[in-house]
């Protein structure tokens, strides 16, 4: 990739010459191209015939590569992505007692503690005991955080660290474990602003210009001190969480309002965010069937009916739409029933388990469906187990985006990487590393997968490669609309622009 000039990252671009258009307004266009594109005040001015109009500004030579409009991720926890770097990856965990040795041999930082991330128990042969972990780590304090985040394996030495008397197991599952996992996230702000602005432009590599980011925290403060600080890698909506509902009213935070203070407006408020069920990997995601060896276990609603209409109900009058966590059949009803009642406008987070009745009320109450296809793939054979004896359906894409509901795809980094290409694969081929595809009937085409993958999903209007549309894009080297399953997880990106200002280049 070249252009003109030698450029970099913060330069900004005036032309995009000799670039093919893969979606997102290719339909509107006379040929299939390349057309040079021209781009002034954060917008696309114009598109022409490549050479009919003379270029303006810095010129990006695409030399033929495919333009799409610049991606986003719909779920992401910021902080807890950012420091997943300096965790030990315990994903090819294959027993407790497997996970146990990598944790006994992993490195202690700087605070005393040895943390590994991405455990999957759920079909392991034997169960986490705290005298595995124990025998293995010692008295350094160790926490292994399951990959869905919902539970946390602890040795003595962290339980008593933490204030837990120790029990046997040392597991603690949903709201003790999200604290948890606050702790741990809670480093000094100068290291994590540091790892997550090496975590956006990582994401700028791959094409991504803006995330929503559900970190559990009080978010504004954290993205006005990271403005302050000079991020400008990508855009941001970031979440509300319950216990911090009443201080954003008191103040006056409605959805889509800039962050105060700051200079630049890349950074919005986003949505309520409430977590009302657990998850699969867990076994607490809340379903009108028992998991399957587990007679008695239907999962866990973790706010109620009532308390869910209460808080969507105050948010929806305070001008803040909602992004409801919802994995079970059983949450998701529920969230459907109170975006109804509430009039809310919104997002259901997951939707990993929905009951047939269920599928059409996303498109009819006006609910997005913000998905992670990821998860499908890391998770079949554990929905093929526990999950066998459900009646609702498992991550019903096809179903949901036959239906008319808008589609917003999102990794739920950490427990995926922040990657949009991995998620477009994986919605529309179903499958990874080769394996016959799961369930390939809920596969969609690719086109809509990448529209799933910009600004609002499938219902979004501003992701367009057309004259007035933002200057938000992502240069791929390679055709994605014609790609094969490992193409598009191994796409390269040879440049995106932020408003016309360049985030990455090869």
């Amino acid at each position: 990739m070249t252009a003109g000039t030698s450029q970099s990252p913060g330069e900004t671009v005036g032309t995009i010459r000799n670039a093919r258009i893969a979606g997102g307004g290719r339909e509107l266009l006379p040929t299939d191209g390349p057309f040079d594109v021209f781009l002034e005040d954060g917008l696309i001015a114009d598109i022409a015939p490549i050479g009919a109009l003379t270029p303006r500004g810095a010129v990006l030579d695409a030399q033929g590569a495919w333009l799409v409009p610049g991606l986003w991720d719909h779920h992401v926890h910021v902080v807890q992505w950012a420091l997943a770097a300096q965790r030990e990856d315990l994903g090819s965990a294959r027993s407790a007692a497997h996970a146990a040795r990598i944790m006994g041999a992993a490195p202690v930082l700087t605070d005393g503690r040895r943390i590994g991330t991405g455990f999957r128990d759920a079909l392991w042969p034997d169960s986490p005991s705290l005298s595995v972990l124990d025998e293995a780590t010692g008295d350094i304090p160790t926490y292994l955080i399951n990959a869905d985040v919902h539970s946390v394996w602890m040795n003595t030495a962290a339980l008593r660290r933490e204030g837990h008397e120790p029990d046997g197991i040392g597991l603690l599952r949903e709201t003790p474990a999200f604290e948890i996992s606050r702790r741990l996230n809670d480093v000094e702000p100068a290291m994590g602003d540091r790892l997550v602005a090496r975590m956006a432009a990582d994401a700028a590599s791959r094409g991504v210009v803006g995330i929503v980011d559900l970190d559990m925290a009080w978010n504004e403060g954290s993205w006005a001190r990271r403005l302050a600080g000079g991020f400008d890698a990508l855009r941001v909506e970031f979440g509300i969480y319950p216990e911090f509902l009443d201080r954003a009213i008191a103040e006056g935070l409605g959805t889509g309002d800039p962050v105060r203070g700051a200079a630049s407006d890349l950074v919005h408020v986003g949505s309520l965010k409430v977590i009302t069920d657990g998850s699969l990997g867990t076994r607490t995601a809340a379903c009108s069937r028992p998991y399957r060896g587990d007679p008695h276990n239907h999962g866990m609603l973790t706010v109620s009916p009532e308390m869910l209409l209460g808080l969507m109900t105050a948010a929806t009058g305070a001008g803040l739409s909602c992004a409801i966590h919802a994995i079970g059949d059983v949450a998701n009803s529920n969230a459907l029933d109170a975006f109804a009642v509430s009039g809310a406008t919104g997002t259901i987070e997951h939707a990993q388990l929905v009951a047939h009745a269920d599928i059409p009320r996303f498109a009819r109450l006006g609910v997005g469906a913000s998905v992670q296809p990821e998860h499908a793939i890391d998770d079949r054979d554990v929905t093929d187990s526990i999950w066998a004896e459900q009646t609702a359906v498992p991550y019903p894409l096809r179903l949901l985006a036959d239906s008319g509901a808008a589609m917003l795809f999102g990794s739920d980094a950490p427990v995926s990487p922040l990657d949009p290409w991995a998620a477009i694969a994986a919605a529309v081929f179903r499958t990874r590393d080769g394996r016959e595809p799961w369930h390939p009937d809920q596969g969609i085409d690719i086109a809509t997968a990448i529209a799933a993958s910009t600004h609002g999903g499938t219902g979004g209007s501003t992701a367009r490669i057309e004259p007035g549309g933002i200057a938000d894009l992502a240069l791929c080297e390679s055709d994605p609309l014609t790609a094969s399953e490992p193409e598009l997880r191994n796409m390269t990106v040879a440049a995106t622009t932020l408003g016309g200002r360049l985030t990455h280049v090869r």
